[in-house]
């Protein structure tokens, strides 16, 4: 079982890893003035990194079965190791946005000349890829005045509420399963009910702002400056979002069983 929570552990943490990468990529495509490349690709990561949270399902469920069997089993433990995954994945991405800001540029620009992905990738050789190191740079931890960067208490606010939902999702309607074992079933096929919410507002109030921000910055060269700090203060906010997550994670889990016995 150890074993197999490794293998979980990683695979969460990549996910957010990646999602969270996302915004170098938007900020790549600013930098070198490329918005809708950077923007189609942006919407490919996100696309594969929240499908594979919906993976995180069945690959999780075999801890709450395992529970099942052997009541000496902490489950809650595990699962906050799990959202735990989530908080160094996030951690990951801050550390290599600068990084990660270069490398996107170069492919961008790559990409334009093949034409398209799958080109891109058969093109790709083994001294493009040592040359990777090149493009390595030190993260800078500085503290903004968000509100000088114009970005509003409530978006931040909001950024961290629905990262902490997103996040705790999947795992909540697992542990609602194991709470109520006769209506497991559905209790694990519930993670709607939470992934539903994060998802609504996800796209009425948090992708809408960042459209908005990033494109202030393509048509303001002074504003383009500091699109990486306020990229850097919305990494921040999701990774306290998943730190709150290991907070809801019980709440959300009784909400879900609450609403399936009104069912």
């Amino acid at each position: 079982m150890v074993n197999y929570l490794i293998a979980i552990f990683i695979f969460t943490m990549v996910i957010h890893t990646a999602e969270t990468l996302s915004y170098s990529l938007r900020y790549a495509g600013v930098k070198i003035n490329k918005i809708a490349v950077a923007l189609s690709l942006t919407g490919i990561i996100v696309l594969i990194s929240r499908t594979a949270n919906l993976i995180q399902a069945p690959l999780t469920a075999k801890i709450i079965d395992y529970a099942k069997t052997n009541l000496s089993f902490n489950v809650i433990d595990y699962l906050r190791i799990i959202l735990l995954a989530s908080t160094i994945g996030t951690l990951i991405a801050i550390i290599l946005f600068p990084t990660f800001v270069n490398v996107w540029s170069r492919v961008i620009s790559k990409l334009e000349i093949a034409g398209s992905l799958p080109r891109l990738i058969t093109s790709v050789t083994i001294a493009q890829l040592k040359n990777v190191g090149s493009y390595v740079r030190k993260p800078s931890v500085r503290l903004y005045n968000y509100r000088y960067l114009g970005i509003s208490k409530r978006f931040i606010i909001l950024n961290i509420v629905v990262t902490a939902i997103y996040t705790v999702g999947v795992l909540s309607a697992l542990y609602a399963a194991f709470l109520v074992p006769e209506l497991s079933t559905t209790a694990s096929q519930s993670s709607g009910l939470i992934n539903g919410i994060a998802t609504i507002l996800l796209t009425i109030f948090i992708d809408p702002q960042i459209g908005l921000l990033t494109d202030k910055a393509t048509n303001n060269e002074q504003y383009r400056d500091q699109l990486g700090r306020i990229y850097n203060v919305l990494m921040l906010s999701r990774l306290v979002g998943t730190l709150l997550a290991q907070v809801i994670l019980i709440p959300a889990s009784y909400f879900i069983v609450f609403i399936i016995k009104l069912i």
